[in-house]
C-alpha cells in the first residue's frame, strides 16, 4: 500500500482487489465453520450473528478512522480556514447592488 503523503495517493486496483477477495474468502470460510459445526442450532446461531455483527462494526470502524484521517490533513485544514474566513467576512445586511 502507498504511503499517503498528500491527498493524491492513491491504493492500486490490485491491493483493493486483494483485499475485497481476501474478506470475502475470511467471511464466508467462518460463515462455513459455524453452518458445518457440530452443535446445537442456537449456539449456531448466536455465532454466525457474533461473526455478522463483527463484520458490520469492522466496516463502521475503518470509516470513522477514515474520516479522522481525512479531517487531519492539509487540504481538509485550508479548506476550513477559507470557509471560516469567507463566513467572517459576510454582512448579510449589506446591500447587494
Amino acid at each position: 500500500m502507498p504511503t499517503k503523503t498528500d491527498s493524491t495517493a492513491k491504493n492500486t486496483t490490485a491491493f483493493a482487489a486483494q483485499a475485497a477477495i481476501s474478506f470475502g474468502a475470511s467471511l464466508f470460510a467462518m460463515l462455513c465453520a459455524v453452518y458445518f459445526m457440530d452443535s446445537e442450532p442456537w449456539v449456531k446461531g448466536f455465532l454466525a450473528l457474533g461473526t455478522l455483527y463483527l463484520t458490520t462494526s469492522t466496516f463502521t470502524l475503518a470509516k470513522v478512522v477514515r474520516d479522522m484521517q481525512e479531517d487531519n490533513t492539509v487540504i481538509s485544514r485550508l479548506d476550513r480556514a477559507r470557509v471560516d474566513k469567507l463566513l467572517a467576512e459576510h454582512d448579510p445586511f449589506k446591500n447587494i447592488a
